[in-house]
C-alpha cells in the first residue's frame, strides 16, 4: 500500500520505535534476560563507580532502607527487575546495557527496512525524531550501537515521556510546538492505532506500520490511517 494521499509537504517524520524502527521482542528477549543473567555481578563489581553508586542509592531511599549493604542492594534490585519496576532499577539496568554497548556485548536492533528508508529521508533533507515511552539516553543507546552500525546522528532529537502520554493529542501538539513546525507538515509512524488516533487528532499526518499479520488485521478493523507492512513503502513526494 503506498501512501499517494500524503501531502508532500511533510518536512519531518516522529517514528515509534518498539514494533515500528525495532523488533518489540528486543526488550523482552534480549535487553530483559541480559540484565537478568549479569545485573548482581556487574553491581557487586561497579558499586563504589559515580553513577552506579548514585542509583544504589536511590534505590536504597526508595525502599527505605537507607543504610542497606551491597548484597542487600543487589537482592533489592533482583526482586525489582523480577517485578519490571521503574526509577531507581531502571536507572541501574540502563547504566549495565550503557556499559554492554560502549563493549560491543549488545547490539540494538533496527530492521533494516527502516535503516534504508531513515537515510534516504535524511538525504532528502527531511528531518528525523523519535517519540518512545523509552528514556531519551536509552533510545540514543539503541541507535548508536544498532546492528547497522551507528545510526543516531540520523534523528535530531530523541523525545520521550516527558513530553507526555503517546497516547494523548497534548504530547503531539507539544512536540510540534517545540520543533515551530505545523502539525500538518509532519508525520507521525507507529505500530499503535490509539498513538496514530492521538498524533491525528493534533493534526499530524500519521501512519500506520502493520508488519505482522495481526496488527494488519488491527489496522484493517480500525481503519483511518495510511497502512504499510514496511517503510519500503512509504514514498514521501
Amino acid at each position: 500500500m503506498r501512501l499517494e494521499e500524503l501531502s508532500p509537504e511533510v518536512v519531518a517524520i516522529i517514528v515509534d520505535i518498539e514494533g515500528t524502527v525495532s523488533d518489540p521482542a528486543f526488550t523482552r528477549d534480549v535487553l530483559i534476560p541480559y540484565a537478568e543473567a549479569r545485573l548482581a555481578p556487574w553491581i557487586e563489581a561497579n558499586a563504589e563507580r559515580p553513577d552506579v553508586a548514585e542509583a544504589l542509592e536511590a534505590l536504597a531511599q526508595a525502599a527505605g532502607e537507607p543504610e542497606v549493604d551491597v548484597p542487600r542492594l543487589i537482592e533489592l534490585a533482583e526482586f525489582g527487575l523480577a517485578e519490571r519496576d521503574s526509577g531507581p532499577v531502571a536507572a541501574l539496568c540502563y547504566l549495565l546495557w550503557r556499559d554492554a554497548y560502549r563493549a560491543f556485548d549488545l547490539t540494538g536492533h533496527v530492521y533494516e527496512d527502516a535503516v534504508a528508508t531513515l537515510q534516504a529521508w535524511v538525504d532528502d533533507h527531511r528531518s528525523l525524531f523519535t517519540f518512545s515511552n523509552a528514556p531519551s539516553d536509552a533510545q540514543q543507546l539503541l541507535f548508536a550501537y544498532s546492528d547497522h552500525g551507528d545510526l543516531a546522528d540520523l534523528f535530531s532529537a530523541f523525545f520521550d515521556s516527558r513530553m507526555g502520554s503517546k497516547k494523548k493529542a497534548a504530547s503531539y501538539t507539544a512536540i510540534a510546538q517545540t520543533l515551530g513546525e505545523a502539525p500538518g507538515a509532519l508525520l507521525f509512524v507507529s505500530d499503535n492505532g490509539s498513538e496514530l488516533d492521538a498524533a491525528k487528532q493534533a493534526g499530524l499526518q500519521t501512519c500506520w506500520i502493520a508488519r505482522d499479520q495481526e496488527t494488519q488485521d488491527k489496522a484493517e478493523e480500525h481503519e483511518g490511517h495510511a497502512t504499510v507492512e514496511h517503510f519500503g513503502e512509504i514514498e514521501l513526494l
